[in-house]
């Protein structure tokens, strides 16, 4: 969906502005890939997976819009820093980092291997921080830029089997509010966005509970009984979609965001509430 699909922002609302979207080729992250390009912004998509980054550029050159992509693993420092210097010498400057990229499945914490729980906590929590320290020294030196990183909600209230996905996105939240403080004065604004149930093939996938859990599916629950879930657990009445969680991130990086920093926006039609 792009901006002239009832957009509320004007097509030309971020032209001439760069973003480096980290998980910016599937689901969430395409949405905003998706909805930046559409409103004049270079994107350039960042993944692991050229599968991933290679369809969605495919799929939004198609459409007109300037987009690039290359390959990630927000886990390896050196390589962002590598990304993130050669995003600022290609375009002359760097915007918007949006930290995207995650990595999360249901696994009891009795059980939970070392390498399980390194593996999503290097991703969610240090990727945020490699890529966020790596474009600090870019957007100072061109006066200032956005940082949005992407939490969630699970960690509000308690999810069993999530231990490594909640301690690092309470992680995330807590970073974010910290480099708003610390990074103010280069008048970079650092925010998070906490998305709700957004039923993308890829959040299927890491959070379908395992048979013996007893945690309900709630996204078979989505495919067999939409409208029920939807009317039952989320005061919204609807199931998410990415271009929700899009549409903040565009407000943030647009001059509506310039006095907007260390916030966490829940994205959710309600439902963490509802379910406490």
């Amino acid at each position: 969906m792009l901006a002239d699909d009832a957009s509320v922002f004007r097509p030309d609302l971020l032209r001439g502005q760069v973003a480096l979207i980290t998980g910016g080729g599937s689901g969430i992250g395409l949405g905003i890939s998706e909805l930046l390009a559409s409103l004049g912004m270079h994107v350039v998509i960042a993944s692991r997976k050229p599968e991933h980054f290679d369809s969605a550029r495919e799929q939004l050159a198609a459409t007109g819009a300037s987009v690039s992509s290359i390959a990630l693993d927000v886990r390896n420092q050196e390589r962002v820093k590598e990304v993130v210097d050669s995003v600022a010498q290609q375009h002359g400057r760097l915007d918007l980092l949006v930290n995207n990229a995650a990595g999360n499945f249901y696994a009891p914490s009795a059980t939970l291997s070392p390498n399980a729980w390194k593996a999503v906590v290097e991703i969610d929590l240090y990727g945020t921080f490699h890529c966020s320290q790596a474009v600090y020294p870019v957007m100072k030196a061109q006066g200032g830029g956005r940082i949005v990183s992407t939490s969630m909600t699970l960690h509000y209230r308690g999810w069993p089997q999530m231990a490594h996905a909640t301690a690092a996105k309470a992680g995330v939240d807590a970073l974010t509010r910290t480099l708003a403080v610390e990074w103010a004065p280069e008048r970079i604004r650092v925010n998070a966005i906490a998305p709700g149930p957004i039923p993308t093939d890829g959040v299927r996938k890491a959070f379908t509970p395992l048979p013996e859990s007893g945690i309900p599916d709630v996204f078979a629950a989505a495919t067999e009984r939409m409208d029920t879930y939807a009317r039952d657990h989320i005061p919204l009445g609807r199931w998410g979609a990415p271009r929700d969680i899009a549409n903040m991130v565009a407000y943030l990086a647009s001059p509506a965001g310039d006095w907007i920093t260390g916030a966490i926006f829940v994205i959710d039609g309600g439902e963490w509430l509802a379910k406490n």
